[in-house]
């Protein structure tokens, strides 16, 4: 799978959530600063309420502005079949005989993206299964407790 295709996905798809993001803080913005949000008593906390929400949402704007920007950037590395699983690695992992691909990206864990039709989840060295993957090979595989349960991991691939 190409790699520059799936950071291309990961980018629409950041800017596609941020156009979203944007929209939604400047509904708030507006709602902040309209007549009828204006306190009536001391009590009234619509228009602070409403303030506080576009701040947050403009925070996360710029969360995923700088994310945008850093995978735009982002050398990807080609790893071969006893290579440590590292940052850029597309990694092919079965769970107890389930079949699933992880990109490892330096943010925005959680996005998932479909690349010629296979689903990509983009996971972060930082979140529990990319720590347990780091420094993993290809064929590699391992036993972890996922909620109170044996969970059997095998790396298919790296690439």
């Amino acid at each position: 799978m190409n790699k520059a295709q799936i950071i291309k996905q990961i980018v629409a798809g950041l800017t596609e959530s941020l156009e979203i993001l944007q929209k939604a803080a400047q509904a708030s913005r507006a709602e902040a600063t309209h007549e009828s949000s204006k306190a009536e008593n001391k009590y009234d906390t619509r228009g602070l309420e409403a303030s506080y929400l576009a701040g947050g949402q403009m925070r996360q704007a710029k969360e995923i502005m700088d994310a945008i920007n850093l995978y735009e950037v982002l050398t990807t590395q080609k790893f071969g079949k006893d290579e440590p699983i590292d940052l850029t690695a597309l990694v092919e992992l079965e769970t107890d005989g389930v079949s699933n691909f992880y990109f490892i990206g330096p943010k925005s864990g959680g996005l998932e993206i479909k690349v010629k039709g296979q689903e990509i989840m983009v996971i972060t060295p930082q979140s529990p299964l990319g720590q347990n993957l780091m420094g993993k090979i290809s064929g590699q595989q391992w036993k972890a407790q996922l909620g109170g349960t044996s969970v059997k991991y095998h790396v298919v691939s790296v690439s």
